[in-house]
């Protein structure tokens, strides 16, 4: 029973010391002086801002991508013990003793230094010779801009080291189904392609790209196990369930992962809160959480209430009026109403107040019990400090409005043009005073209607709204703050009151303007309203209430939305929130990043010349570029030599030399094609997860060369010494611009000089 513990316990392990030695070789590239420089390096202004928003808990919005890149980079802080207390605003400032500068940048070396013994392992799994998988990671190794992006807090290498985990890892699942179906290695190197999908595209949206290539890979070697006829229907079945929840639901589930838990950490909150809804800001801990604490839920009649507009479009705005008048003549000559003005207005004012009134009553305050707002009510706002009502000057009918809800994440928005650019669209106008029988009125009228101006026999009709929720469950809800979505829609003329996106001229301050456009059977994301601060009137006297409205609200509706609901949201905005894409000076069109005419200035030293700059090894990038041109030759001769039955290759050369073009050639494509799509500013960096791939299909294409088209020893032994000298002078270009890489060594003008190889390298020289 106990003869096992009589026998030595063995161990037996298989290393592979080129690949330990690559791993040594990437860390020691990487990590050297990971410190240095001990200041902001160009993109690291940027993303330690996030940074500082991750270890206070205070809730942002990135545009840029989805957050598990930022939780990365955080990560790197918080084990750090970085307290988020410094001040990320220019770049090449001091890093102050609080920072810890080699934790923040450790996770990006790490991962640009792991890439390195990754692109042995893909050559080796792609069944290609150790000296084709050495000579991969070694260009690896020597290229200067993976160098500096790696050894940077920026984000660059850690997608490519997930877009190259997920490459690997399908090519180890793949070459174990051969061999060992179902097997738990098999299920190990499934999974884990699908996590480090998720995490490619966690990182930044480009990784999607990757994520693509690699399910269309699957789904070719799927199509082709559907075919095998060896296998039974259900372990056909078995196979593609696997890959389904593998490869699908495992990456989406991780992408949800992703966003949970950086809703959980931010809880509180912060700058970027105005661009989200009114709901979503009260989800947070302080700011409109703290404003609206203790307000009433229910809208009712004699409520005092100012209404933002729902989805922040063009930015975020509230209901607004004042004294002031339209002009009595446009600048275009056309006549106005001379009305108060009604706009939309992007800071919080007492003039956003307004008090939902009953039509058959005169009371301005809620009675006792409060009489609710439900949908299908009729209502009317007044303005809570000059008591008087939103109108439509002029028009054939009684104006009326009904206010509808929208659904949750909004709906598609209609072209708007400004009243006082001539639209013939119904314009949305001002407000008149208060006569005993009049209601309110949301809408508009045409414009040569609206232009007959007070007189017109409109102006003494009744003015009505009907409150319709959209968003409701039941046709007996309750207009509720924060949470009812509304349009307000004229009865009449069907115009619905929302922002155009225009800024009115000088007269109406460069406020927004509200306009009244035809109710489609499409929704309008500017047409939608929120009640955001809420509270009873009390008091039926003018000045009382002015009093009131100038008191701060007493409000903590506590409305906890759910993940999905809050989820929903930030995504949509992260997908649509408006960047900044003014002209860089280092920015590139994607035609540069190809032929490397283009560079940028990271970092330059406050008093020597020492300088990092993005600037890649010439020879890597130009002979990359060339081996996709012949692989791309090389694949159609064969191709269409194959369709005359000519078979230069043997079958299992042939499919390794296509797997290799779809993973590699197809991962260049799909990595910087797209960018000529975009409409945005792009830089250098933006090339690199392409340029990897390229790196990949070098070593391909030199080992087909010397494997097949070299016909005798003579040929291979140049073809070797070609390569060798080749590989050399990559080596002279890295030493060359490893001052410009490391930004260790100060450099004089004339070496400088000497390195600014292409007059469209930005190389900086002092003038002393």
């Amino acid at each position: 029973m106990l003869e096992f513990l009589q026998r030595p316990v063995v161990v037996t392990a298989d290393v592979n010391l080129n690949i330990v030695a690559l791993t040594l070789l990437g860390l020691l590239s990487r990590l050297w002086q990971l410190t240095y420089p001990r200041a902001v390096v160009f993109d690291e202004v940027y993303y330690g801002q996030y940074i500082s928003f991750y270890m206070k808990r205070v809730f942002f919005l990135d545009g840029s991508g989805p957050p598990f890149g930022h939780m990365l980079l955080a990560l790197g802080g918080y084990l750090g013990g970085f307290d988020g207390n410094f001040l990320w605003n220019r770049i090449g400032a001091e890093y102050s003793s609080n920072v810890p500068v080699w934790s923040l940048r450790l996770l990006p070396a790490l991962a640009g230094a792991l890439s390195v013994p990754m692109a042995y392992q893909i050559l080796w799994e792609l069944r290609f010779s150790h000296c084709a998988a050495m000579g991969a990671a070694l260009l690896m190794l020597i290229e200067n801009a993976l160098i500096t992006q790696s050894r940077l807090m920026l984000l660059e290498s850690v997608l490519i080291f997930f877009n190259l985990l997920s490459v690997l890892s399908y090519l180890k699942f793949s070459n174990s189904q051969k061999h060992r179906p179902f097997s738990l290695s098999w299920w190990f190197w499934l999974t884990l392609t699908g996590v480090a999908c998720s995490c490619a595209v966690g990182i930044k949206y480009v990784g999607v790209s990757t994520y693509l290539l690699v399910l269309g890979v699957a789904a070719v070697h799927a199509w082709h196990l559907i075919g095998d006829r060896t296998l039974s229907h259900v372990r056909v079945l078995c196979h593609l369930v696997a890959r389904v929840a593998a490869l699908v639901v495992v990456p989406v589930a991780m992408y949800l992962l992703f966003f949970y838990v950086h809703l959980m950490l931010l809880y509180r909150s912060g700058p970027h809160d105005q661009i989200m809804s009114s709901a979503f800001q009260a989800s947070l801990e302080g700011g409109l959480a703290r404003v609206t604490q203790g307000q009433p839920l229910e809208v009712a009649y004699g409520s005092q209430v100012t209404l933002k507009n729902a989805f922040g479009k063009p930015v975020p705005c509230w209901l607004h009026s004042h004294q002031s008048t339209y002009p009595m003549i446009y600048d275009n000559g056309r006549g106005s109403s001379h009305q108060q003005q009604v706009t939309c207005y992007p800071f919080k004012d007492v003039n956003n107040w307004w008090i939902v009134k009953d039509p058959g009553r005169h009371r301005l305050e809620v009675s006792n019990p409060p009489r609710p707002v439900r949908h299908g009510d009729v209502v009317q706002l007044v303005h809570g400090m000059t008591t008087r009502f939103l109108n439509t000057p002029g028009g054939e009918q009684a104006s009326q409005t009904a206010v509808r809800g929208l659904g949750p994440w909004g709906c598609p928005v209609l072209p708007v043009r400004g009243c006082h650019g001539g639209s013939a669209r119904l314009l949305l106008r001002a407000l008149v005073p208060l006569p005993a029988s009049s209601v309110l009125v949301f809408g508009g009228w045409p414009s040569r209607s609206w232009e007959r101006g007070p007189g017109h026999e409109s102006d003494l009709t009744t003015r009505r709204a009907l409150q319709d929720i959209v968003n409701r469950d039941a046709d007996t809800d309750i207009w509720k703050t924060i949470l009812s979505e509304v349009r307000l829609v004229h009865l009449n003329t069907s115009a619905v009151l929302k922002v155009s996106g225009a800024h009115l001229p000088d007269w109406g301050f460069r406020q927004l303007e509200v306009v009244g456009e035809k109710l489609s059977r499409g929704h309008h994301e500017s047409a939608a309203w929120t009640v955001e601060e809420h509270r009873y009137g009390k008091s039926q006297e003018q000045k009382e209430r002015e009093l009131e409205l100038h008191s701060p609200t007493e409000m903590d509706i506590s409305r906890n939305l759910s993940f999905m609901a809050r989820f929903s949201e930030l995504q949509w905005r992260m997908l649509t929130v408006r960047t900044d894409d003014s002209e860089h000076k280092y920015s590139s069109t994607p035609l540069d990043w190809v032929t490397l005419d283009t560079n940028i200035a990271y970092w330059l030293h406050p008093r020597t010349s020492a300088q990092i700059h993005l600037l890649g090894n010439i020879v890597i990038w130009a002979s990359a570029g060339l081996a996709t041109v012949l692989y791309a030759l090389l694949f159609f001769w064969y191709l269409l030599r194959r369709r005359r039955n000519i078979c230069d290759l043997p079958e299992d050369c042939w499919l390794r030399w296509v797997l290799a073009g779809a993973l590699c050639v197809g991962g260049w494509a799909v990595n910087y094609l797209p960018f000529f799509l975009m409409d945005k500013t792009v830089f250098l960096y933006h090339y690199l997860p392409a340029l990897t791939f390229q790196i990949l299909l070098l070593p391909v294409v030199l080992q087909h060369i010397s494997d097949h088209l070299c016909r005798s020893q003579i040929q291979s032994s140049l073809f070797g010494a070609l390569v060798v000298a080749w590989y050399s002078a990559a080596c002279h270009v890295f030493n060359a611009l490893r001052p410009l890489t490391y930004g260790d060594r100060s450099l004089s003008p004339s070496e400088l000089r000497a390195l600014r190889w292409k007059d469209s390298w930005d190389i900086l020289i002092r003038k002393y």
